[in-house]
């Protein structure tokens, strides 16, 4: 099920007897888990409420058949044990057996289980396989959760906003999220800055994220490249030292915007080629939404210029390793020599 009807399910419905949670947006995975063991209720740590990891992966069998004494129900969270790979053979013959011996033994036992224990399963990614579908089998919840696509972002930030009584529009969460970056987490931290800068009533604005919102190292890139691409060296200068100034490390500068003019590059061919930016740039499906931002930035420069960027990004990394030239007067040379 989608991470929104998992959320629906646990408002609702009573708590199923096994759930499998996966995915890369571990911020809302998390806050599903803490839903999930809120509405449990008491936990007591040994007694009615069990944590598995790879170092007592041996004892769930023997968890899921003791008694939580006192209580009506255990609660059993299992996390990165990988049960769910395609290369589970590689772990050893005796983890694999191990493995189908838990899901032999939940089967065999699930009408007893499901009326004593609530079993978690969390793991960062799973392959659609065997050990999936027999999980499946059991009419185990499952939900992914995936790192969420703009629409979704401005509807849990709206909601948020709408929560404690704070104004904002679409066309500016849309702007939020393009200086903050797609990371929960990192939204929720920077928007809850903004509804105390408004306030009750108040109205988050383009000028408040200006002024309060600290911005993602992809975002400033943006900045600065948009300064080249209008030969705007005074301002790309000063992009530049703010993010020194910010604690930045120098090689990470380096290989951000590498990244980035490698993308505007193949944004380029991909126009020249007619081919799908998105596919071109590897965008994430989270990532979609940048694709104009891209194209719009690329009008700035030509193939040969980009080309000849990244060409000279390699040979300052390349001469730096050998203490050829230092990485912080090399790359402001590239910068001047473009904008020159």
């Amino acid at each position: 099920m989608t991470i929104e009807e998992l959320e629906k399910k646990l408002k609702t419905d009573e708590l199923e007897p096994i759930y499998l949670l996966y995915g890369e947006e571990t911020y809302l995975l998390e806050m599903q888990l803490r839903k999930i063991k809120s509405k449990f209720g008491e936990l007591v740590k040994g007694i009615n409420y069990i944590e598995v990891d790879e170092t007592n992966f041996d004892r769930l069998i023997s968890d899921l058949e003791t008694p939580s004494f006192g209580y009506e129900k255990k609660l059993i969270i299992a996390k990165n044990l990988g049960l769910f790979k395609r290369e589970i053979k590689k772990r050893g013959a005796d983890f694999a057996i191990k493995r189908d011996k838990l899901f032999e033994y939940i089967k065999e036992n699930y009408d007893e289980l499901k009326n004593s224990v609530i079993l978690i399963f969390i793991e960062e990614s799973v392959d659609k396989g065997k050990a999936l579908s027999q999980i499946e089998e059991l009419n185990a919840c499952i939900c992914e959760f995936q790192y969420q696509k703009l629409p979704n972002i401005i509807a849990r930030l709206k909601a948020i906003c709408k929560a404690y009584e704070v104004i904002v529009d679409d066309l500016t969460l849309k702007y939020f999220v393009e200086e903050i970056g797609t990371n929960m987490q990192d939204l929720i931290n920077e928007i809850r800055k903004q509804i105390e800068y408004a306030g009750k009533g108040g109205t988050i604005t383009k000028e408040s994220i200006d002024l309060l919102a600290v911005k993602q190292m992809e975002s400033v890139i943006f900045d600065l490249t948009d300064e080249l691409g209008k030969k705007n060296i005074n301002k790309a200068r000063v992009v530049l030292n703010n993010l020194l100034y910010a604690k930045e490390p120098i090689q990470k500068i380096l290989i951000t915007l590498y990244n980035h003019f490698k993308k505007l590059y193949f944004v380029k061919l991909a126009i020249a080629q007619n081919r799908n930016l998105a596919e071109a740039m590897n965008l994430k499906a989270n990532q979609l939404f940048l694709v104009n931002k891209y194209k719009s930035q690329s009008d700035c420069f030509s193939i040969s210029e980009l080309k000849n960027i990244l060409e000279e990004l390699i040979n300052l990394d390349a001469n730096s390793k050998i203490g050829k030239i230092d990485l912080n007067i090399g790359l402001e040379s590239i910068l001047c020599r473009y904008c020159s």
